[in-house]
């Protein structure tokens, strides 16, 4: 067959020029053209050969043409490296910068960041704020003791004696459902004026305190209105702490009884539907009410347990779950005549959010069969409680048993297992409507330190599992002043809007005696909290002289990161607290989890690494070294953590004493300077007190020079060292375009614009036009290019993410740029610092072309070679493009360059969605490394069930014989339905009613899920490297080289030509995840340590008080009324309820 002829030149062909204009290459393809259909994926293996045999080989279709020899595509390779160099020495003006600095020597000066000074002081600032809080804590706690002590119980108080501000109130009175909108009851609300705050970023009222009480509770009860009554007090002590410490945020009193008393007043953020806010369910009271547990869940699934009373065990079980907070560990079993786990997990594991999520979805696949065997479950829970060879919490240790009823006390089990010292505490909970003698349950709960409760209905679930915390409460009251020390939560999001917070928290104890000479009352009253939002804990942690790689981070004693700059929640839960751990918030490695177990033991420390760190994009892994130093925050929980690259040791600072040189500086910030200066961004940082923010970086630019016209840099609003580095750049990368930029021409050499960025905040962009496609993020330290460009040495490439490519021809004057970046280093006096990055934006089409002749056998003022038939030719990227594939792509995995036109709208994606099978080869071989990892962080939209029914979900529903019975309506089953349609109504999750109204519903959130990432890296190989994609019958020849000093691996490969050579793909996209299996994670848990004080026990603690519940059954005339609604289809109305204990009488 005969071959035409192409053109060809020697196999070592001559230097190329360092750069070169490229007039005649005539008109380019858009992108897009000629499109490949992929075909789908097959399998594929790889066979290495001798390199002696490569020469021999042709490539199919081209007899005339041989494959490239290794030599020349190592010399292609320096020529685009020479290239590569020769453009940025011309336009980057990284030498030229460098005399700019230091021909500007005086301007500034260069400061030595110190790591054990900055730490320690730091760690002492946050020291002295949280002191602050804590001093404001104690006062509160001793005089809501006071007050309570003082108080008076008034059996016959009513409403219309208590005055206060109800938070809900203005919801309540917009909702004519309310039951509080009824005549006459909200006589005793104030009505008050806000307003507005930016510290609590709500609208506030000072002079009074606001009082939340949970939907399911009876704002009338005798209980209640007492308990409003003594707390009223609180509110001047409330404004006496502010006075003190103007800075304080909420201060709250959690109250035993539900209600939530805060200071400075607002309305409640009432959810779109109901308010399912109670006090004691929130992180900071569960933490600050009790000390740590060991608690095991066994449940009754016997055949008795069956339809309704199944499932109310069920949900009473996940209510109970979210009693636990992250110092707490817990198992999950159910039990017939035989005891089993209900999960994965075989022994107590940590209560965090994860494994609370296993336990819940476990629960729901209980089924009831057999018979019920009491000892099979409290030996199995004893058994977890005495095993020693596990993490927990090695405090409180208690059962908790779910059953309907049963007559054995196991007796037996009890001696052997809890007596006499019964430090295992045991609560009973009867579940369901039965006629069973309930005296053997509350028997074992005395017997056991513990306490008995019913719950008759879904409206008794969340009241009756969370009294247990009153019990164990009681140690703590009974130890007095040795438990009275503040507690600091991990992080949560705040319920009236202030965003990420910390709480410290102090129990309150009721120190009144039932009477003269009777023991000293247990009961805890309650918690009181001050919140601190982290911003204000970030205000004290430098921010810029750190550089853009330099960070402060701090954790608990669980290792969860309370700052830290990759803690971004996407969403949050106000009911779980945000539990980033730290060695999820950075790429995990042995250095790592060293440091973080030093840090939980509340050591000081100092360690250099190497590591791997994630771009702020997200797409690139790079290895680098830093510097972590460390110490603990004394009287708190915490430990505080600085990271700082080696480069980051020194920065600058200026010092523009100067005046004249100051307004000459600040001139070329004006956009009238910009079409000969080039195009300035600033940096959106707090310059000063008075300064506007905008997302809009030419809205803030103007809104900077109207306030410095008004002010001067040295102004005591302003901070001094961000305005005075500013305006340094500004003027030092002004020089830049008069030395460098200005007098090029940028079209000559395919540059669609140069640009410099620094860490004073400029990023100048030349010419000004370039700034209308400049997508780059005005804050150089949140722009990928810049971090990245910081922590490699050379030319960082960086195509445009190829969701950029969308509409590719709309771009750029009709083509796409690619950043090449790279960090400027100074040397002064011995000191070594990165202040600055530049670069150049290449026209990716010119550039495509340019590539095709650098990789060539030709120069650009080569004649024509006719290779006739008795001659043998080496293809090249550039006459051969038809049947040789040519590519540069990125340390990444991302297409860079091709010598394919129509992979020109591909560039910016992966490469494996390019060629599948060259990419997999590639990761085969070592060229590139895989690191995959968790983002615990993001948000996903809600997936809606499989059952797209809008009937409730999960309750008994009776069938046309139960309706034509008589009997069945004077059941327990109907009373218990009736019950579980009425607080339905508020526990909306046992409806399914949410797929219907999440249809085109705004309203809808997201919902946090985990994500799965995978990055792809260089692997260790550097040299020039050539192999065979062994197919069958279709092999496939590529040659793999690095480019010396940029990020770039040159790709030469004969183009596949049939589908045997098509291979799995390789992903590199987000994908969702349940995460790593959990079941396996708990068998090697992380480091971590609990408070480190326990109170569990008390020899004076009186045990007799342990529940004495009753059941109460309806009546005749309720359950005639309930038939008729039932008939009529009337929905029931709810009627108020008292949930407190007989014992919470004050």
């Amino acid at each position: 067959m005969a071959v035409p002829a192409r053109t060809c030149g020697a196999s070592r062909p001559g230097p190329a020029r360092t750069a070169f204009p490229w007039h005649d290459r005539g008109p380019r393809p858009g992108p897009g053209a000629g499109r490949r259909v992929a075909r789908p994926p097959r399998p594929l293996s790889l066979l290495l050969p001798p390199l002696l045999l490569l020469p021999l080989l042709a490539a199919p279709g081209a007899s005339a043409y041989s494959f490239p020899q290794q030599h020349t595509m190592q010399h292609w390779a320096r020529r685009l490296e020479q290239e590569i160099d020769g453009v940025m020495r011309i336009f980057g003006g990284v030498q030229q910068l460098r005399e700019i600095y230091k021909d500007n020597r005086n301007l500034f000066e260069v400061q030595e960041n110190e790591p054990q000074k900055l730490v320690e002081k730091v760690a002492g600032d946050i020291e002295s704020l949280l002191d602050r809080k804590v001093q404001a804590l104690k006062r509160l706690a001793d005089a809501a003791e006071n007050f309570q002590k003082a108080h008076r119980w008034q059996d016959n108080i009513k409403e219309e004696d208590i005055i206060y501000y109800d938070a809900k109130a203005d919801a309540e009175l917009d909702d004519p459902e309310s039951e509080d909108v009824e005549k006459g009851s909200k006589a005793s609300t104030l009505r008050l004026d806000f307003i507005e705050d930016s510290n609590f970023k709500n609208k506030v009222n000072y002079s009074y305190t606001a009082v939340q009480i949970p939907t399911d509770i009876y704002k009338g009860s005798t209980v209640i209105l007492n308990e409003l009554n003594w707390t009223e007090a609180l509110e001047n002590v409330f404004i006496e702490n502010r006075r003190q410490d103007p800075t304080l945020l909420w201060q709250v009193f959690g109250s035993a009884t539900g209600v939530t008393r805060y200071y400075p007043a607002t309305p409640w953020r009432a959810p779109k539907k109901i308010d399912l806010y109670d006090v004691r369910r929130r992180p900071w009271y569960i933490q600050g009410a009790s000390s740590p547990k060991d608690m095991v869940i066994i449940v009754d699934v016997s055949g008795s347990v069956s339809g309704l009373t199944l499932k109310l065990m069920k949900t009473s079980v996940c209510e109970m779950l979210d009693t636990l907070s992250d110092d707490d560990y817990v198992n999950v079993a159910s039990f017939n005549e035989k005891a089993q786990p209900v999960s994965c997990f075989t022994h107590l594991v940590q209560a965090n959010v994860r494994n609370k999520k296993v336990f819940k979805e476990a629960v729901q696949g209980m089924v009831a069969k057999g018979t019920t065997g009491y000892k099979a479950g409290f030996e199995y829970a004893f058994d977890q409680l005495q095993n020693s060879n596990i993490t927990r919490a090695n405090c409180n240790k208690m059962i908790m048993m779910f059953t309907d009823g049963g007559e054995d006390r196991v007796q037996d089990v009890f001696e052997k297992y809890n007596w006499p010292n019964r430090t295992v505490r045991v609560f009973t909970f009867s579940v369901g409507q039965h006629n069973y003698d309930v005296t053997p349950l509350q028997w074992m709960a005395c017997a056991n330190k513990g306490y008995y409760f019913e719950i008759p209905s879904i409206g008794a679930i969340r009241i009756n599992t969370q009294e247990y915390l009153d019990v164990l409460g009681r140690p703590m009251v009974l130890a007095g002043k040795e438990a009275k020390q503040v507690q600091w939560t991990n992080v949560y999001e705040d319920a009236l809007g202030l965003g990420l917070v910390v709480t410290g928290t102090l129990p309150v104890f009721n120190l009144t005696q039932d009477g003269p000479g009777e023991k000293k009352n247990q009961l805890i009253l309650g918690v009181m909290g001050i919140d601190v939002a982290l911003n204000d804990i970030k205000r004290l942690t430098p921010n810029y002289t750190l550089g853009a790689n330099g960070y402060v981070f701090a954790i608990d004693l669980n290792g969860y990161v309370l700052l830290h700059p990759n803690l971004k929640p996407q969403t949050t839960n106000f009911r779980e607290p945000v539990t980033l751990d730290f060695l999820d918030a950075e790429l995990e490695d042995e250095n790592k989890e060293e440091i973080r177990r030093s840090m939980i033991d509340g050591n000081k420390g100092h360690k250099q690494i190497r590591t791997l760190v994630k771009s702020l994009d997200e797409r690139y892994i790079d290895e680098v070294m830093r510097n972590y130093t460390w110490v603990p925050i004394r009287s708190t929980n915490y430990s505080l953590g600085l990271v700082l690259p080696p480069y980051s040791t020194f920065y600058l600072q200026a010092n523009l004493s100067d005046q004249i040189l100051q307004v000459k500086y600040f001139e070329f910030l004006l956009p009238s300077s910009f079409e000969s200066e080039g195009h300035v961004f600033i940096a959106p940082r707090e310059y000063c007190k008075d300064l506007n923010a905008s997302d809009n970086n030419t809205e803030f630019l103007k809104n900077f020079i109207e306030l410095m016209e008004k002010v001067t840099p040295d102004s005591k609003q302003c901070n001094n060292f961000l305005l005075h580095n500013l305006i340094l750049d500004t003027g030092i990368t002004q020089q830049l375009v008069e030395r460098v930029w200005r007098d090029q021409d940028l079209n000559t050499y395919s540059l669609l614009a140069v640009f410099a960025a620094t860490d004073g905040g400029i990023t100048r962009v030349f010419p000004n036009k370039a700034a209308e496609d400049w997508t780059e993020n005005p804050e150089p330290f949140n722009a990928s290019f810049y971090r990245r460009s910081l922590d490699n040495h050379g030319y960082v490439f960086k195509p445009p993410h190829q969701d950029a490519l969308l509409r590719p021809l709309e771009l750029e004057n009709d083509t796409v740029g690619i950043l090449v970046s790279t960090a400027v280093e100074l040397s002064l006096g011995g000191r070594t610092l990165r202040p600055a990055v530049v670069g150049v934006k290449l026209d990716l089409e010119a550039w495509a072309e340019k590539f095709k002749v650098l990789a060539s056998n030709r120069t650009h003022q080569d004649q024509p070679q006719k290779c006739g038939p008795s001659s043998h030719c080496e293809m090249d990227c550039d006459v051969n493009n038809e049947d040789l594939l040519c590519v540069l792509i990125d340390d990444g995995g991302f297409l860079v360059l091709s010598n394919q036109n129509h992979q020109w709208d591909q560039v910016g994606r992966f490469f494996s969605e390019v060629d599948a099978n060259l990419m997999l080869a590639l990761y085969n071989n070592s060229f590139y490394t895989r690191k995959e990892s968790y983002d615990y962080q993001a948000a996903c939209a809600p997936q809606p069930p499989g059952n797209l029914g809008a009937a409730p979900r999960g309750i008994f529903v009776p069938t046309i014989a139960d309706f034509l019975n008589l009997a069945w309506w004077t059941s327990a089953a109907a009373w218990s339905l009736f019950q579980q349609l009425l607080y339905g109504l508020i526990y909306h999750s046992w409806f399914q009613a949410e797929p219907a109204e999440a249809e085109g519903n705004p309203e809808v959130r997201e919902s946090s899920c985990v994500m799965k990432q995978t990055q792809y890296y260089f692997g260790s190989v550097n040299a020039s490297y050539n192999a065979i994609i062994d197919c069958g019958n279709c092999s496939r020849l590529f040659h793999a080289q690095r480019l010396t000093n940029t990020n770039l691996l040159f790709v030469v490969a004969e183009k596949p030509l049939c589908s045997q050579c098509e291979a799995g793909r390789l992903l590199q996209k987000e994908t969702h995840s349940d995460g790593p299996e959990q079941c396996e994670l708990v068998q090697r848990p992380r480091y971590r340590r609990g408070p480190h004080i326990c109170f569990d026990y008390n020899a004076t603690e009186d045990t007799s008080d342990c529940g004495r519940g009753a059941s109460f059954p309806p009546s005749l005339g309720v359950l005639v009324s309930l038939q008729l609604l039932l008939l009529l289809g009337l929905p029931p109305r709810p009627q108020p309820q008292v949930h407190a204990h007989a014992s919470r009488r004050l």
